[in-house]
């Protein structure tokens, strides 16, 4: 883990790189799909894959463009850049969003860190899209240590819940959220692919670990 240190500072530039990262695995994957596959339902509700691609090169174009009207990222606004999108051909998706994940990594790293979960966001919906189409590495893959790292910073920022991971697949420890003298930290068993599905509110079907100290919803970072 490198992106925040015993103290929690901030790497900014650690958003970027992830974005960047995950450009390089992700586009391929995409443009060596039939155009079908981008009807695949996913399980965010009521978005295929095609939606979900669009949500995401949106949400990095309004960050490169700076533009944040009143309301932006609510669902409402979200459907509404998904509609502005709906006479554009898959390419052209796949386009704007691979020009988002190279742009708006230096955006984000000026930012101050309030745009961080973005790339958080990001990085998580290409596990939406590996997980709708069967590929390996949803929510986990090459990528899911810079990603926790993100994570850890984050759960603290926002002042989540205090918890301790114990990680199969990890080699070391990752503790997140904000140490309270109310509560005690909450402890995390199990692989690192299941942990951000937790805190990103993914489906847990099919998932095995253990979690002492605090409920399932405490942990839902955009719930």
């Amino acid at each position: 883990m490198t992106a925040v240190d015993t103290q929690g500072v901030r790497d900014p530039e650690l958003p970027g790189r992830l974005l960047a990262a995950e450009r390089d695995m992700l586009l391929p994957l995409l443009r060596g799909r039939p155009e079908a596959d981008f009807a695949i339902r996913t399980c965010c509700p009521g978005w295929t894959v095609r939606h979900v691609l669009a949500h995401c090169s949106a949400a990095l174009t309004r960050v490169v463009e700076s533009r944040f009207e009143e309301g932006v990222f609510s669902p409402e606004a979200n459907d509404r850049d998904i509609a502005e999108r709906g006479g554009w051909s898959v390419a052209e998706v796949v386009d704007e969003l691979e020009r988002g994940m190279t742009d708006a990594g230096p955006v984000i790293a000026k930012a101050g860190g309030v745009l961080d979960v973005i790339a958080f966001g990001e990085w998580v919906h290409a596990g939406d899209v590996r997980e709708a189409w069967g590929e390996p590495g949803a929510y986990g893959g090459a990528q899911v240590e810079p990603a926790l790292d993100l994570l850890a910073w984050l759960s603290r920022e926002r002042g989540f819940l205090a918890l301790h991971a114990d990680l199969d697949d990890v080699d070391d420890p990752l503790r997140l959220g904000a140490p309270s003298g109310e509560r005690s930290p909450a402890r995390y068993i199990g692989d690192a692919a299941t942990l951000v599905r937790l805190y990103a509110g993914r489906p847990l079907t099919g998932t095995r670990y253990e979690l002492a100290g605090a409920g399932e919803a405490e942990l839902n970072m955009f719930g």
